[in-house]
């Protein structure tokens, strides 16, 4: 087989698991160009060698693999120099213990099994489910704020309720339309937007959202969504936390505690 057929292969193989690489980069890094920087440079790793990928390995978990060689390699990235809450904040990821929350980010957001994180992060099996457990204990331990939702049906707004309350923050209150949501964060300003896709009155939480960061300044946003990929096109601006519906209880603790870590807010505890 020639060598551009190899790459051909290749690419077909991973194609489908690069828009979810980049949501998992983004949540990763907290940031949309960190997190598509490290997915580049992961991409030309696999082109300029065949070999780079594991070939025992199913596609999705060897490029995830390849990404963490390189993760590992590069070292915390950053967009800048960092100071005041958000450089508190990069101190706290830093106290974590190693690989605990990319084990904790890979089972709940990606949906990994412990055997699979193993063979990403190449530990053994007890060890990744040990680092999940200790991620959920250190990351919901180490920061409170307040949450915005934005979301039109009523079982699944009081489901995020619980569940935001439950891990130590504040809900400022529940919007299902896109005035509401602009009139609710102009009342009082969250340190989060956990928001819906399509809302009540057919007006976009999307655009809900960026009324919000205009009237209020940058701050973190959770979309959820049940077509993540429509949102990882490379064709816009995107969102660095993504959680799909149907959504399970750990990933909403995991992106909302992850996100948090990123919030320039004075609720961040220092």
């Amino acid at each position: 087989m020639t060598t551009d057929a190899v790459r051909t292969d290749i690419a077909d193989a991973i194609s489908p698991h690069i828009p979810f690489l980049r949501r998992y980069a983004r949540a990763l890094t907290g940031s949309q160009q960190s997190g598509d920087a490290y997915v580049v440079v992961t991409l030309e790793a696999v082109l300029a060698d065949s070999e780079a990928l594991a070939s025992d390995l199913p596609p999705k978990v060897a490029l995830f693999r390849l990404f963490h060689a390189i993760w590992h390699s590069g070292g915390a990235p950053s967009d800048g120099v960092e100071s005041g809450l958000k450089a508190a904040a990069q101190k706290h990821l830093e106290r974590l213990t190693p690989n605990s929350r990319e084990a904790l980010l890979l089972a709940t957001l990606e949906e990994f099994d412990p055997s699979q994180i193993a063979k990403i992060l190449e530990i053994d099996t007890d060890e990744a489910e040990l680092l999940i457990s200790t991620a959920f204990a250190e990351m919901e331990d180490a920061i409170s704020g307040r949450v915005m939702i934005i979301e039109d049906e009523a079982i699944i707004a009081m489901d995020l309720e619980t569940l935001v309350a439950e891990i130590g923050h504040k809900v400022t209150g529940v919007a299902r339309t896109r005035r509401a949501a602009v009139d609710l964060g102009r009342s009082e300003r969250p340190d989060l937007i956990l928001a819906d896709i399509q809302l009540a009155d057919n007006s976009s939480g999307i655009d809900a959202v960026q009324q919000l960061l205009r009237d209020l300044g940058e701050m973190p946003v959770i979309f959820i969504t049940a077509f993540p990929e429509k949102l990882l096109t490379g064709e816009r601006p995107e969102p660095a936390f993504l959680i799909t519906k149907p959504y399970s209880e750990a990933q909403v603790r995991t992106a909302v505690s992850q996100a948090m870590f990123f919030a320039s807010t004075e609720s961040l505890k220092v």
